[in-house]
């Protein structure tokens, strides 16, 4: 009785493991490759799948999403014979798993290898100033020549990106000096234009204020000359309407002897002709109030006849 369990036992678990076998269970975006008797017999997809038990085998299960693979840094030499080492990192995705499974014996290997070779090819007819700032051509050069080769492989290259280009040490020590050589260059140009800006903009300035100015002084010289000349029309008209004899003139003359005379550093000073006549019309009009001889003496002495044009007299020094 006892052999007869056992033997129940065991064909229980060969059921539960050939039914284990039949049914294959595929997650979402992946693949699995069948085999019956070592040969490719089916591509199984995301799902329930019913496989034969004991004659049919999973080969290999390959994830269908897009892979994301870095590698190290490789030294690369530029056309201007510098050793530079590039980073690159491969964005993937496989498109046929049987391809993948059959046409190459490791893919990401293949694809590395491939990388290193072109990015050698690419870069060594470049110099390093090119290499540097082109890496956009860089990346479609590398991204068209790796497409081409993998398609074969049921590999897609949806990108490749050059993460970091990094030149020798000395290398970068010059183009730092020169970088900041630049920005000193460039500060000061900035600041010679600005002063050159300031310059102007003060010299603008100061001709607005300059004719501003001008044009101040030549409207307050008119209105001066203006409000003189008014006010020797003022005195002129005054004068006429008051009809002014020739007493009152030669009073006037007298009254201004002193002020002409007024000053210590006056020497020698010139007394108009016409001083003359005024003289002698006062002398007449005071010869009406007193003696001739009293009146004649308490005036200055003319420098001259009184016919002539004009005398001088000079001033005795003051103590």
């Amino acid at each position: 009785m006892q052999p007869i369990i056992i033997v129940l036992v065991i064909l229980v678990v060969l059921v539960f493991i050939a039914l284990v076998k039949t049914i294959q269970v595929i997650p979402q975006a992946s693949a699995a490759i069948v085999e019956r008797f070592g040969r490719y017999t089916r591509t199984l997809n995301a799902g329930l799948n019913i496989v034969v038990p004991f004659i049919d085998s999973i080969r290999n299960r390959i994830d269908l999403r897009e892979q994301v693979v870095p590698f190290p840094p490789q030294p690369v030499i530029t056309q201007d014979n510098l050793v530079v080492n590039i980073d690159t990192v491969i964005y993937y995705q496989v498109t046929d798993a049987r391809a993948a499974t059959y046409e190459v014996a490791s893919y990401i290997q293949a694809i590395e290898q491939l990388t290193v070779t072109t990015l050698r090819n690419i870069i060594g007819g470049m110099d390093l100033e090119r290499t540097l700032t082109s890496r956009e051509e860089i990346n479609a050069a590398l991204r068209g020549v790796l497409d081409e080769a993998t398609g074969k492989w049921g590999i897609r290259v949806n990108r490749v990106e050059l993460k970091a280009i990094d030149p020798p040490t000395s290398i970068q020590d010059s183009m730092e000096k020169q970088m900041r050589a630049d920005r000193d260059k460039r500060a000061s140009i900035l600041q010679a234009e600005g002063v050159r800006q300031s310059e102007i903009l003060k010299a603008e300035g100061e001709k607005q204020s300059a004719i501003l100015r001008a044009e101040g002084e030549a409207k307050a010289a008119a209105l001066r000359a203006e409000g003189e000349a008014q006010a020797v029309r003022t005195v002129f008209e005054a004068i006429h309407a008051g009809d002014p004899d020739q007493k009152l003139l030669s009073y006037q003359y007298l009254q201004m002897l002193p002020k002409i005379a007024e000053g210590d550093a006056n020497k020698l000073w010139i007394v108009p002709s016409e001083i003359g006549d005024a003289l002698k019309g006062l002398s007449g009009a005071l010869g009406n109030f007193g003696p001739t001889g009293g009146g004649s003496a308490s005036l200055p002495k003319q420098a001259g006849a009184p016919g002539d044009t004009g005398g001088r007299r000079e001033q005795p020094p003051i103590d």
